[in-house]
Formats: C-alpha cells, sequence, structure tokens
C-alpha cells in the first residue's frame, strides 16, 4: 500500500523508504529539502512541501490516499535547539501536530513517529531505560518531540493508531546497496564524523566532554544500525494494521559504548589512526543513554541484528565507496 513518509530523502528515512519497497510498499515521501538530499530519494514518488503546510498534506493524500503515514521530517541537532528553542518547537511540536491533525482528517488510519531518546533526560540509574521511565528532556530537541508525541495520542481514536518509536543512536549504512548513506551538511553526528577524521577530511575529531561520570570519562550511547530501524517501522505499521493499541517502544540494543570505544571501533575497522582533540561538554548532553527494548520485542518482534562491527564496517564501506565521495 501507499506510505507517506515525511523526511524521506533524509538519512533515516530514505533506509526506511528502501526497507517499505522491500516489504512491498510503496514510499511517497514528503520532504522540503532543507536537510534531505534529492538523490536519496530512490524507491517511490516524491513531493516537495512542508510538514505544516495543510494544502500540501491534502493534496497528497488526495492523490496517493496513503494508509499510513510514517513521521520522520524533524530538527534533531541537540545542542543547536538550546540556541534555537523555538524553531524546533514550531517544527517538531506545532507543525508536526497539524500534520496528524491534517492526515487522520484525509483518512490515514495509523502513525508511526520517529521519537528519541533525549525525552529521557539524564537517567537516575545505570541500567538501561525502560519507556516507563520518568521523562526529563534536558533540551529543547527532547522537549519538542515529547510534545509531538502527546499530541499524536491525544489525536488517536478509534478510527487511527499510532506508535511512536523512540530512537537511540542511529549508524551505519545500508551495506552492500551503497547508494544510500549518512550525509548532513555540516557532518555533526558521532560515527561519520570519525570517519571522515580518518580520512583526514577534519583535521581531527573534537570529543565533546572528558569529565562525565563513566568508566573513561566520555559520553555513552546506545548504537543501533539504520536498517534494524528500518525494519522496526515495518514490524510497526504490520502491528498497527493489525488493530493494536498506540504507546512507545525503544529502538536500541541494551548495549551502551562510550566514545572513546566508538573510536576504538572505527579506527580498528579503518586500519588508521583517528586523530583527536578534547572540547568541552554540549550543552543538552547526557551522560549515558542505552535502550531496554523488550517492549518492540515483545510487541513488535523486533530483535537488533547488528552491533557496533557492522555498523561501522558499512558506514566505512559508504564513506569510502565512489557514490558519497561523488556528492562532495
Amino acid at each position: 500500500m501507499n506510505i507517506l513518509l515525511t523526511g524521506g530523502a533524509g538519512y533515516i528515512g530514505s533506509h526506511i523508504a528502501y526497507a517499505l519497497k522491500q516489504a512491498g510498499h510503496v514510499p511517497v515521501t514528503l520532504d522540503d529539502l532543507s536537510h534531505g538530499h534529492l538523490w536519496a530519494v530512490r524507491f517511490g514518488p516524491f513531493v516537495e512541501g512542508d510538514i505544516g503546510d495543510e494544502q500540501c498534506i491534502r493534496a497528497v493524500c488526495n492523490e496517493y490516499k496513503p494508509k499510513a503515514l510514517i513521521h520522520c521530517a524533524a530538527l534533531i541537532e541537540a545542542a543547536e535547539s538550546v540556541k534555537q528553542p523555538e524553531r524546533y518547537e514550531n517544527n517538531n511540536f506545532h507543525k508536526a501536530t497539524k500534520l496528524f491533525e491534517t492526515a487522520r482528517s484525509c483518512g490515514v488510519s495509523h502513525v508511526v513517529m520517529s521519537s528519541t531518546a533525549a525525552v529521557y533526560g539524564e537517567p537516575r540509574h545505570d541500567r538501561p531505560l525502560r519507556e516507563t521511565e520518568l521523562l526529563n528532556p534536558l533540551n529543547p530537541y527532547g522537549v519538542s518531540k515529547l510534545a509531538a508525541e502527546q499530541a499524536l495520542f491525544a489525536l488517536c481514536t478509534s478510527e487511527m493508531n499510532a506508535l511512536a518509536l523512540r530512537y537511540f543512536n542511529a549508524a551505519g549504512a545500508a551495506e552492500p546497496v551503497l547508494e544510500i548513506g549518512e550525509a548532513h551538511i555540516p557532518e555533526s553526528h558521532l560515527v561519520p564524523r570519525i570517519i571522515l577524521a580518518g580520512l583526514g577530511k577534519l583535521e581531527a575529531l573534537e570529543i565533546c566532554g572528558t569529565d562525565y561520570p563513566t568508566p573513561d570519562g566520555t559520553a555513552i550511547r546506545d548504537y543501533v544500525h539504520v536498517m534494524d530501524l528500518a525494519g522496526a517501522h515495518i514490524a510497526a505499521l504490520n502491528y498497527l494494521m493489525a488493530g493494536r493499541d498506540s504507546g512507545v517502544c525503544n529502538l536500541g540494543t541494551n548495549k551502551g559504548f562510550s566514545v572513546l570505544e566508538v573510536v576504538a571501533a572505527v579506527a580498528k575497522c579503518m586500519g588508521c589512526n583517528v586523530p583527536v582533540w578534547h572540547g568541552q561538554r554540549r550543552a543538552g548532553d547526557s551522560p549515558r543513554l542505552v535502550a531496554d527494548y523488550s517492549r518492540a520485542a515483545e510487541w513488535l518482534g523486533w530483535q537488533p541484528k547488528y552491533g557496533l562491527k557492522e555498523i561501522v564496517t558499512s558506514a566505512v564501506s559508504w564513506h569510502k565507496s565512489k557514490r558519497y565521495q561523488g556528492l562532495f
């Protein structure tokens, strides 16, 4: 069936589009191309537009008649959100709410929303986080995504159900496809920045904070392969189409790696030294975020297939590919 996919020209969105096509669906990508790339839209129709534009959403729904919406379009930089809170509130909450309202009025029955581990804030313990944890986001990005979750669930009725999938740290690429991968401009995510430093494209990798209360002083995150994330969206659609209740699910691996551990893994894969320098903590960053994904396993039958080694290998392959090299 036709699936409306916002943000489908972006990193995670394009991998979800690939997974949708593999599952026999038609991803209809809606993207304003402010951060996404037209070259990443390879698996279905494309409409350039804004998620807050009601007229545009209605036109897309009237033409393609999607039965479900996967909402990935968002501003995602936590540090930037601290400097531009109103922009994040407007895009991630107000515009998202307009999208949900319009889609529901157009007969869209199921919504899968990309959410984030940033809604948890700073954990009060070292255990992997469950969905029942206290929600206390540390930055406007997390606040805006939590508000969008709440707005979505407020709209759910007997005619529409929804799942918010709280991503932990997405990384990797759809190897061996090597037609899509991570390519933010400028690049701010850890794994690709390590690779770019190893390739000499960055003078050195800045490690943001070495005084966290962790074994080596650097922040710990749960890294989940982007194709595992994409597969979770297919499972989420199946769950919702079966008439199940709305809710939230974490998507992670139950394992955390520090920044220095990820640097070492990338350096080993590339067979080179990665130059680093130690900077200050970024505003709004938590020392440790690791997922308990047992609810996703129970509800969706979802398990991550890949670990850090596969994430790093696929990401290095993408950044060394002719496709990626030809982009810049």
